[in-house]
């Protein structure tokens, strides 16, 4: 449920500040040291061992399936994209 409110919107306001991008990753860190248990492991092997990607890598690969979408005619051509 965090991780859905963390990503709403999140191709209108993605954040492209260092310093927004730690604070969402901050959030997730806070809420996986508490659900998980794993005190003896560290942020990334909670990661790694719950199957969660990081919040930036999500990001990106949002970011890319949506470019894809665009230039591969998936929406309706409002703003034509001349990145060809």
């Amino acid at each position: 449920m965090i991780r859905r409110h963390l990503e709403h919107a999140q191709y209108v306001w993605s954040p492209f500040r260092k310093k927004d991008t730690v604070n969402i990753e901050n959030v997730q860190r806070r809420a996986i040291k508490i659900l998980t248990g794993m005190e003896e492991l560290g942020y990334t092997e909670k990661l790694n061992k719950l199957g969660l990607p990081t919040p930036v890598y999500r990001r990106i690969r949002g970011d890319m399936i949506e470019v894809f979408k665009m230039m591969n005619g998936s929406y309706d051509q409002v703003v034509k994209c001349s990145c060809h």
